[in-house]
């Protein structure tokens, strides 16, 4: 019997290989679909998150994420895997992850009767670490060394968004504490990953 990771995998597999066989039956491209979803992403997080719409728009950002899976999909079914498509993937994911916290922070700095600076740093502290939590892990990968410890991978952090989103859509202040939340979990799993490559360096050098 697989694992419950290997039993999820399969079970996304069979719900994205209909609509992804659709698709490149219509000469549709991943790399397209991969634009479209995080497009679409970050337009409804610099849209709603600014206005307080905090769990419509974890509702559409989650939908829009179906795509990200998606373009996985069709490039393992059209055997057009490539560095490219997994460069473009992750180069958008970011783009996405800013623009969440970039709509936040506008949110507690222009939707408030007065600015919310500390709400304002602790988005500006949840982006960076989110940002860094991905390009240590890639640079380790770059220099023959892996960083793929810790908690507060994408995923895991979207669903914590999300929880407290939903949260938020009875009482607002639930949305500020789930900012602290990434926020801790983010710069925990950049510490967790400098220590594991300093590990690995220090192994290499001995």
């Amino acid at each position: 019997m697989g694992t419950l990771t290997e039993q999820g995998r399969g079970v996304i597999r069979a719900v994205m290989t209909p609509p992804a066989k659709l698709l490149l039956r219509a000469k549709v491209s991943p790399d397209v679909v991969t634009f479209v979803g995080a497009l679409g992403a970050t337009i409804v997080a610099l849209t709603l998150l600014p206005r307080g719409l905090f769990w419509q728009a974890t509702l559409l950002v989650g939908l829009f994420a179906f795509f990200d899976a998606l373009d996985g999909t069709m490039a393992r079914l059209s055997g057009r895997s490539s560095d490219w498509g997994a460069f473009l993937d992750s180069t958008l994911d970011r783009i996405t992850d800013a623009a969440v916290f970039v709509g936040l922070a506008l949110y507690y700095a222009l939707a408030q009767p007065d600015a919310d600076v500390v709400m304002v740093g602790a988005c500006g502290l949840a982006l960076v670490g989110s940002m860094l939590v991905s390009y240590i892990r890639a640079r380790a990968e770059g220099l023959g060394m892996r960083a793929d410890v810790g908690f507060g991978e994408r995923t895991e952090r979207l669903v914590i968004l999300g929880v407290f989103a939903l949260l938020a859509a009875w009482e607002p202040r639930f949305m500020a504490v789930g900012v602290w939340v990434l926020a801790g979990v983010a710069w925990i799993t950049v510490v967790q990953r400098m220590v594991a490559v300093r590990r690995q360096a220090l192994a290499k050098s001995t």
